[in-house]
């Protein structure tokens, strides 16, 4: 991992659908709890998420002036070649690149052949995150 593909954010600006990097795996925010400061500290943040590749469930708790590492998305859109099993085979339209990713459970059956669908790229994993047209 490189420093292209995250960047600093303060705690105070994360919400909930947002995305961040805990334990080096990229996540997506779910719950953002607050709790008020104490006699002599700060306010502490306790963030929750859910992993993005491995659907994990993370729990970190900062105080609310800290800085967290935040993942750059990439987005791009793919075509489907084919699909086989739960598999789909995909090509970038700029680079011909031809690649295969998992279908997500969520988008099973949802798509055919020719279909194009958007891909997100985070620190060098791939997935696909929705489709674009031709439903199928």
């Amino acid at each position: 991992m490189d420093d292209t593909d995250m960047q600093r954010e303060s705690v105070k600006k994360l919400k909930s659908g947002r995305y961040i990097i805990i334990d080096g795996i990229p996540c997506r925010v779910v719950n953002i709890e607050t709790s008020s400061p104490g006699k002599h500290g700060a306010a502490k943040v306790r963030i929750t998420a859910i992993g993005i590749f491995d659907g994990q469930k993370k729990t970190i708790l900062k105080t609310s002036h800290d800085d967290v590492d935040v993942p750059i998305l990439k987005k791009t859109k793919a075509q489907v070649v084919s699909i086989t099993g739960n598999n789909a085979q995909l090509m970038d339209p700029d680079t011909y690149e031809i690649y295969e990713l998992p279908i997500p459970e969520d988008l099973q059956g949802k798509f055919s052949s020719g279909s194009e669908l958007e891909v997100v790229e985070v620190m060098g994993q791939k997935q696909i995150s929705r489709v674009a047209t031709g439903s199928g």
